[in-house]
């Protein structure tokens, strides 16, 4: 069966390296906050500005003062520290960033994103997904494989993009796709979830692939 969105966020986490200072978007990202693997340090940083995010309060513990760029609220560590949002964008804008993982309505085999709107529909604006994919070392991106019968990986996207040629890896409830941004190689199926099969998988996508899963 699929991973859930919990699944989904753990496996991301398993790309952290200590010593790097990480930026989650809004909604399944935010999850890796609670995976971060023990005895690792790994800085989370927010454009509302603040560096040192801890996991997501326990019922009851919440302080509304206290949020990430979602408005979700979260707690503080001994470490974090607070800052005005230039300050904020000048560390995503100067490349201080080492990875950013953000959601998507659309991820192309290039490493094209879309993930800000849908014409038609209203939008608040960019919020920070264009300086985040422009300034940070690298780009892996959360979100489900499709949207009800649509797919989501695609040859080519048709939304509105956020960046071209910016997404490292793409993490879905089916598997995890490692994206050459370069253009020298094809984007590749390195890991496929428990229980579903790589047609399924092919089935629902819409963009070409090699399959490089590990024996």
């Amino acid at each position: 069966m699929p991973w859930t969105r919990d699944e989904m966020a753990a496996r991301a986490a398993r790309e952290l390296q200590d010593g790097f200072y990480v930026n989650l978007g809004i909604g399944i990202p935010t999850l890796v906050a609670n995976h971060v693997p023990a005895g690792m340090t790994v800085q989370l940083q927010s454009e509302n500005g603040m560096l040192g995010l801890g996991p997501f309060p326990y019922e009851g513990e919440e302080d509304p003062d206290l949020i990430n760029a979602g408005k979700q609220t979260i707690t503080a560590l001994p470490t974090t520290s607070f800052f005005d949002s230039a300050q904020s964008f000048g560390m995503i804008r100067g490349g201080h960033i080492d990875l950013s993982i953000l959601g998507a309505l659309q991820v192309a085999q290039n490493g094209d994103l879309a993930n800000w709107m849908i014409p038609g529909k209203m939008v608040k604006g960019m919020g920070g997904a264009m300086d985040l994919v422009a300034g940070v070392k690298m780009v892996i991106v959360l979100m489900e494989h499709v949207a009800g019968t649509s797919h989501k990986l695609l040859k080519e996207c048709n939304l509105p993009l956020t960046g071209r040629r910016v997404v490292d890896m793409v993490i879905t409830d089916l598997g995890v796709f490692a994206i050459d941004k370069k253009g020298s190689e094809p984007m590749r199926l390195v890991e496929i979830a428990r229980g579903v099969t790589e047609e399924e998988i092919r089935a629902k996508t819409g963009a070409d692939y090699k399959v490089a899963v590990a024996a």
